[in-house]
C-alpha cells in the first residue's frame, strides 16, 4: 500500500519573498502544500500569495526559528541568509533543504571554488585575495575576474579587469580572482536531487547577457550545442550536486570554451533564473521539481514540450517609482508569448520586474520573437504631475 498523505501535503517554510519565492508558492499551492514566507519587505511578491508572511530579516535568528516551528520543511530562494541558525535547527531535528552545510560552501565564492577544485570538478584557475594589490593581480595575470566572497548576485560584486591599468576599478574587499575565460557560450544545467538520492536534469540552456548590465537578458532553450558537449555539461552538473550531497534544485552555470572545454562558473543552491522557461516548456517546472525533491517525492519528467526563449523584464533605465507597463497589448498579440509579472510595487533601473517566455517549435523563431518582445515592452515609472 502506498503511503497515505494528509492534506495539506506539507507546510513549506520559505526564506525569501522575491520572485523565485513567488513562483515557488504558486507551485506549492498546485501540489497541495501551504506556505509561510519570511521576508523583511511587508507584502513581498511571495508573501502576497502565500498562506502567511513573517516580516523579518534573513539573518534574524528568532524569526527563522519561528518559521521552522510553524512548518514541516524549510527551504530558501537566496543564499545570503543565516546558515548558522539553519545548522542549529538541523541539529535539533528540523528538515532543511538544501542542507546548511551545502549552503555554507556555496555562500562564500572562495569556499565554493575550493570545493570544486577539491572534488576534481573543472573550473577556471583562481586565487584568494585578502587585500587586493596591483602586484598580486599582475602576478596572477590579466585579463582576470574579481569576485567578492559573499553577497554578490546578478553581476554585483564582480569586476572584469582586462589590463593592469584597470586595477583602479577593483573591489577593495576580501575576494578571489580567477582567470577570465573566453567563452564560446555560457550555459546552465538545472539538476534536481531528492532526499532519496534520485537525480534528474533539464537540457542545457544558453544564457546571453547584455554588455555592461551583467544580468541575464535572453535565454535559449535548448542550448545550441552538440550532443557531446551537452552530455559533458550534464555529467559535470550532476557530479557537482552529488558531491555537495545537495537536495532540491540547483542551477549550475558553466562556460563552454572555444576549444570545447566545459568549466563550472558558479553554483546556485536554489531555483534559478535559467529555469523560468520550464513553467511552460517542460513537463515539470523547476519550482514543482524543487518541492518534489525536498519532500522526498518522485521527481517529475524533465521532457521538453517546446523550444523556448526567455527574457527578463528589467526596469527602464533612469526611471524609478510606481510601475507602468508600455507595449503590453502589442506584446500579448505575439503568438507564443507567456507573461509573468512579479508583483513588485516599485520599479528601479534594471530591477527584475518580470519575465516573458516565448514558445515556438522552431528555436530560431522563438529567439526572433523574444527579440521583438524586447523592443516592444517596457516597464517604466509613473509620471508624477
Amino acid at each position: 500500500m502506498s503511503k497515505t498523505y494528509p492534506y495539506p501535503i506539507a507546510r513549506i517554510g520559505l526564506i525569501g519573498g522575491g520572485q523565485l519565492g513567488r513562483m515557488l508558492v504558486k507551485a506549492a499551492k498546485q501540489l497541495g502544500c501551504t506556505t509561510v514566507v519570511l521576508d523583511p519587505l511587508p507584502d513581498s511578491p511571495a508573501g502576497q500569495i502565500a498562506t502567511r508572511q513573517i516580516v523579518g530579516g534573513y539573518h534574524d535568528a528568532d524569526k527563522i526559528r519561528e518559521l521552522a516551528t510553524d512548518c514541516d520543511v524549510l527551504t530558501f530562494e537566496l543564499e545570503n541568509i543565516d546558515a548558522d541558525t539553519l545548522a542549529e535547527l538541523e541539529a535539533e531535528g528540523h528538515a532543511i533543504y538544501p542542507k546548511a552545510g551545502a549552503l555554507k560552501i556555496v555562500q562564500d565564492k572562495l569556499t565554493q571554488k575550493q570545493f570544486l577544485a577539491d572534488n576534481g570538478i573543472p573550473t577556471a584557475p583562481f586565487e584568494a585575495v585578502d587585500r587586493p594589490t596591483p602586484e598580486q593581480f599582475s602576478a596572477f595575470g590579466y585579463p582576470l575576474v574579481q569576485k567578492v566572497r559573499r553577497g554578490g548576485y546578478d553581476g554585483r560584486g564582480v569586476a572584469i579587469l582586462k589590463r593592469p591599468e584597470a586595477f583602479a576599478q577593483h573591489l577593495p574587499v576580501p575576494s578571489l580572482i580567477e582567470r577570465f575565460i573566453e567563452a564560446d557560450k555560457e550555459v546552465a544545467v538545472l539538476v534536481a536531487r531528492n532526499t532519496k538520492g534520485e537525480v534528474a536534469t533539464y537540457p542545457p540552456v544558453e544564457m546571453c547577457f547584455r554588455p555592461g548590465e551583467n544580468v541575464l537578458d535572453l535565454l535559449l532553450a535548448p542550448a545550441d550545442i552538440d550532443e557531446a558537449i551537452q552530455a559533458e555539461a550534464e555529467a559535470i552538473a550532476i557530479n557537482t550536486v552529488e558531491s555537495l550531497r545537495g537536495v532540491g534544485i540547483f542551477g549550475i552555470e558553466l562556460f563552454v570554451t572555444r576549444d570545447g572545454e566545459v568549466l563550472v562558473n558558479e553554483i546556485a543552491p536554489r531555483t534559478h533564473n535559467s529555469g523560468h522557461h520550464t513553467i511552460e516548456a517542460n513537463v515539470t517546472d523547476q519550482f514543482e521539481q524543487h518541492l518534489r525533491a525536498i519532500l522526498g517525492l518522485p521527481l517529475g519528467s524533465t521532457e521538453t514540450l517546446s523550444p523556448a526563449a526567455m527574457l527578463n523584464l528589467l526596469g527602464a533605465p533612469e526611471e524609478s517609482g510606481r510601475p507602468v507597463i508600455r507595449g503590453l497589448e502589442e506584446t500579448l498579440a505575439i503568438p507564443g508569448v507567456c507573461l509573468h509579472l512579479y508583483g513588485k510595487g516599485e520599479t528601479r533601473p534594471f530591477r527584475k520586474m518580470g519575465h516573458i517566455t516565448v514558445l515556438d517549435q522552431d528555436r530560431h523563431r522563438a529567439r526572433a520573437k523574444a527579440l521583438q518582445v524586447r523592443d516592444t515592452i517596457e516597464i517604466g515609472a509613473e509620471e508624477i504631475a
